[in-house]
């Protein structure tokens, strides 16, 4: 019913910037929040930043002052501005939202497929 699609991942050296997107798609009634994890291989995944409806943000202590989340309610995105990154931020970043699809049901959580971010050294 919903479907999260993140976009903007790649390879960038340590100091440099990078963007991520993602977009939601489908039924959606009211998104409750929207935010970014991150997962290396062996681990688990990890809250990178999140933001409520309310304006509210949320972020890892290890990205505070670093990256930056933005929410777009009328085009139902999510974007992480990612700055000064260093090689500890190489990871998978999965998109994710509670979304309600419907007003008399409860939100659900959605992930994305996930997008890979390199910081070589």
């Amino acid at each position: 019913q919903v479907q999260l699609v993140e976009s903007g991942g790649g390879l960038v050296q340590a100091g440099g910037s990078l963007r991520l997107s993602c977009a939601a798609s489908g039924r959606i009634f009211r998104i409750n929040d929207m935010g970014w994890y991150r997962q290396t291989p062996g681990k688990q995944r990890n809250l990178v930043a999140s933001f409520l409806s309310n304006g509210t943000t949320t972020y890892a202590d290890s990205v505070k002052g670093r990256f930056t989340v933005s929410m777009d309610n009328a085009k139902n995105t999510v974007d992480l501005q990612m700055s000064s990154l260093e090689p500890e931020d190489t990871a998978v970043y999965y998109c994710n939202a509670h979304i309600k699809s419907f007003s008399w049901r409860q939100a659900s959580e959605y992930w994305g497929r996930g997008t890979q971010v390199t910081v070589s050294s």
